[in-house]
């Protein structure tokens, strides 16, 4: 695992661009965009993205444009363009009137092309796109030239002009560059500038019956934007002396390409194709299913936007590819939901318990703390009552050493309320099942303090039965189980698929301070972890997703290493 236990990190591109404004490169501005493609949702790596490039603008006191390249019609939908767009907006960042498409940008696309044609720099081959595959070559030996590569410019654009008429079926010309076919650099070889392909386009409908390919299109949008530094991941790096070639034929701004190491989180996988993958074939509940590492997942689960971009900067941006722990990312989610969620009781798996002792038909309303981390968020009021429930594993009929909660025999504390003595335990006649404590309760220890100073080791959570609110919780665990899914030997990747992935428990019993709760709201279940509201849930049902459990690893890890 990466070793990122660093408060902050440093960043090599913040370096770039000082080094540039001090020599006054760009007339001192800094314009970064986020340029992500409309064909999926945006994932955590995204998150990263955006908080780089919108950070370094607003750090700089520039400006970050939200472009979508939405050059491959057959792949992009308008529900995704809508995602991105929530998605950007829900972690904090805004565009202004910066919103653009690089289906704007096709008429001018077109005539670079004719341009680069005119020059001799780019012509059309009748190739298929096997026979081009096959005549590129390899990383060892160059590749073939094609035999329509010494077409005219004047025969080249008579034959472009009537692909973009539609006198030719779909894949039978492309227009390609002409750059070299013995480059090192496979992308150099004359790649593909413009396809034919009849497919109608989310922004532009019919007009258009050939595309140009993005990476003719992102280097050129960047430049028609001004752009003065094109932030992109490391699998880009070998695109940019394309994208320089462009730009320079062209004779157009020449924004500056800086590449960083992408984000690997372990236990996951941060590809749209993979996580297209899982959605299509029934893996996951959706591109929102809470143990997709999407943005809009996250949010589903409970992690908010300030513990996204916490974790953002807590890795900070590198050259070289390192796998992050998934423990950090949840310790930034516990961070900051500790300072944030108000408590509440909630017993997952509940078991009855009544307090023999305890008037009939009594309720008493007791004080409970909202946050001891935030004084500001008060107090309220739970009732208690003679039936109650407690978790099954608060429960042990003959406890094992170091077990102090409730047994037969043994006193323990009701948080906010008693303190409670085990007398008598009910079991199911069939299955030998406990399922039904009796006990008594010491009036004296109102509060969950005696006064005559008697300590009592375990505390348990409780809701009382005559008022609790029943609903379903959903448990979450990593969503596989190897923690690189992909470094697969022999398999698919989707065999390390976690089977346990997802807890469902139903006849769940929550305080009736819950009854409000509204999709989205967040609260730590006393002894049990962090949770969210579901979409599903409603007055009559709650559905709570747990976001993070609170037990955290993260923070023993840099315990342990500060202590080196």
């Amino acid at each position: 695992m990466a070793d990122v236990g660093a408060k902050s990190s440093t960043n090599f591109i913040k370096e770039i661009i000082d080094a540039d404004l001090k020599v006054g490169k760009n007339e001192g501005r800094v314009h970064t965009r986020f340029p992500p493609e409309p064909n999926g949702y945006l994932h955590l790596g995204h998150a990263k993205s955006i908080c780089l490039n919108f950070g370094l603008a607003i750090e700089y006191g520039g400006l970050c444009n939200l472009r979508f390249d939405d050059t491959n019609p057959t792949k992009e939908e308008p529900e995704y363009v809508e995602s991105i767009i929530g998605d950007i907006k829900w972690l904090g960042f805004d565009w202004g009137d910066r919103l653009f498409y690089a289906s704007s940008y096709f008429d001018q696309l077109y005539e670079f092309a004719v341009k680069l044609i005119k020059h001799g720099k780019a012509y059309v081959c009748d190739l298929s796109a096997e026979e081009i595959r096959k005549t590129r070559g390899t990383l060892t030996a160059p590749g073939t030239n094609s035999p329509f590569r010494d077409r005219t410019p004047e025969e080249n654009l008579d034959l472009f002009e009537r692909m973009r008429a539609g006198e030719f079926p779909d894949g039978s010309r492309v227009l390609r560059a002409k750059i070299d076919m013995a480059s090192g650099n496979l992308n150099m070889r004359d790649p593909v500038m413009y396809r034919i392909l009849r497919a109608s386009h989310h922004r532009t409908g019919d007009k258009w019956c050939i595309y140009p390919t993005y990476d003719f299109t992102h280097g050129q949008s960047d430049s028609i934007e001004g752009i003065t530094h094109s932030i992109c991941t490391l699998e880009f790096e070998a695109h940019r002396p394309l994208y320089d070639w462009y730009v320079e034929a062209l004779g157009i701004h020449h924004p500056q390409q800086i590449e960083f190491a992408p984000l690997n989180l372990s236990h996951t996988v941060l590809s749209k194709r993979k996580l297209l993958r899982l959605v299509a074939e029934g893996c996951v509940g959706g591109w929102d299913d809470p143990r997709m590492p999407t943005i809009s997942g996250m949010r589903r689960r409970g992690y908010t936007p300030e513990a996204v971009r916490a974790f953002c900067e807590r890795i900070g941006v590198a050259k070289r590819e390192s796998l992050v722990d998934t423990a950090l990312l949840e310790h930034c989610v516990r961070e900051d939901l500790n300072r944030r969620a108000p408590r509440v009781m909630a017993v997952i798996r509940p078991l009855r318990v009544v307090i023999d002792n305890y008037p009939e038909g009594q309720v008493e309303e007791l004080e409970a703390i909202n946050n001891p981390e935030d004084p500001a968020q008060g107090t309220r009021e739970v009732p208690f009552s003679r039936v109650l429930y407690v978790e099954q594993d608060d429960f042990r009929e003959d406890p094992p050493g170091k077990f102090f909660r409730l047994s037969p025999g043994r006193e323990v504390r009701l948080r906010y309320a008693y303190y409670i003595t085990c007398v008598d335990v009910v079991k199911d006649a069939a299955t030998g099942d406990v399922i039904e404590l009796h006990c008594t309760y010491d009036p004296e220890t109102r509060g969950g303090w005696a006064p005559d100073g008697r300590k009592v080791k375990g505390t348990l959570h409780w809701v009382s039965a005559e008022h609790a609110l029943d609903g379903e919780v959903r448990l979450y665990d990593h969503l596989f189980t190897k923690p690189d899914p992909v470094d697969v030997e022999g398999a698919d990747w989707l065999s390390n698929l976690n089977p346990r992935s997802l807890e469902v428990l139903t006849g769940c019993k929550f305080e009736p301070s819950l009854a409000g709760a509204k999709p989205g709201y967040r609260c730590q279940f006393e002894r049990q972890g962090y949770f969210c509201a579901d979409k599903d849930s409603s007055g009559k049902s709650l559905v709570f997703n747990r976001t993070v459990s609170l037990r955290d690893t993260w923070a023993k890890i840099e315990k342990t290493q500060a202590g080196r």
